[in-house]
């Protein structure tokens, strides 16, 4: 047998391997241990109020303790709650899920490439991996602005897809966005959003009613840096930044298939979601020249695949204005 024979026989071989070791951990977490047994249980109970109901863990993503906040925070919390949009996120994710081919190519396709392609565009090039930080209507209770509202122009740090920045881009005549991934960049060019360069945006001399800093602080190698870069850039007085942080805190920086640790560390003290949202309110955004307007704790939902329904980081959300 020639070798190129003897190669596609091998490669065959190793791709019907791989397949059915995925269908046989797939039937593992969909029969005897139901895959995500509360995301299946979740809409049929939304209405329990009971403490054992699924609907009543869901609503844990949104505790907190306000007792347990710094006194300069308590009265700047904003209780946020399980709504329509992120329901609605929640199902198509669980549809996503059970497309079971599709989901063996993403599977197939992140084990080929992930070695030497960042899982960031890896999402972007297959269309999957939406992220859901906030909805419509969490985002306007948060700014405190009617539906109608509008200001001049916005700025989306680190836009993937732009899926979150659609949620605040209707607010804004002029929405601008930045993306190291390639294949992001073109989601974000496909709905029109003004690119700026990722080194470049703070020195065109746009100054912002809005910039949005979402699930970016952790994985960025110059954080510090980046948020005395946002206020320079900032309409006076009643520009604001939106920022999100998963806590706990853990910063790495994606190169790559690899992750490493940034040039600039924030270190984050206490060991719960309060204490570090206090802390980091009163210890480093404070002196960084930022005053907290509004907090909030909400789920930082991401599409899943064929083990997960959906992926769930917790996070503060964060109004910041700036101040002397």
């Amino acid at each position: 047998m020639c070798h190129p024979q003897m190669r596609t026989l091998i490669f065959v071989a190793w791709l019907l391997f791989y397949v059915s070791f995925l269908l046989g951990m797939r039937k593992m977490w969909t029969g005897k241990y139901v895959r995500s047994p509360l995301a299946r249980a979740l809409f049929m109970n939304m209405e329990t109020d009971s403490p054992e109901s699924p609907a009543h863990e869901v609503q844990q993503w949104y505790h907190c303790s306000p007792d347990l906040l710094g006194e300069q925070v308590r009265s700047r919390f904003v209780q946020s709650h399980l709504d329509e949009d992120t329901q609605a996120f929640l199902r198509r994710s669980m549809e996503k899920s059970s497309w079971l081919f599709t989901q063996l190519y993403h599977s197939l396709f992140s084990t080929i490439f992930s070695p030497i392609v960042s899982r960031t565009s890896i999402n972007g090039f297959l269309g999957r991996g939406s992220m859901f930080v906030f909805s419509t209507e969490q985002f306007q209770r948060l700014l405190r602005i009617e539906p109608e509202w509008k200001g001049q122009r916005m700025l989306d740090l680190g836009a993937g897809d732009g899926g979150v920045t659609e949620v605040m881009g209707r607010h804004f005549h002029e929405v601008f966005a930045t993306e190291v991934s390639t294949p992001m960049k073109w989601h974000l060019q496909r709905k029109n959003y003004s690119l700026l360069g990722v080194d470049e945006w703070h020195r065109t001399g746009f100054q912002y009613d809005l910039i949005s800093c979402l699930n970016l602080l952790d994985r960025c190698d110059e954080p510090l840096q980046l948020l005395q870069d946002i206020r320079r850039s900032l309409v006076p007085h009643s520009g604001r930044l939106l920022l999100a942080a998963v806590l706990p805190f853990q910063p790495y920086v994606e190169t790559g298939g690899a992750w490493v640790r940034p040039k600039e560390h924030i270190k984050v003290q206490g060991k719960t979601w309060e204490e570090q949202v206090t802390h980091l309110s009163t210890d480093v955004f404070l002196k960084l020249g930022f005053q907290v307007e509004a907090v909030t704790r909400l789920p930082y939902l991401c599409e899943g695949d064929m083990y997960k329904d959906y992926y769930m980081l917790d996070d503060a959300v964060f109004v910041l204005k700036p101040h002397e």
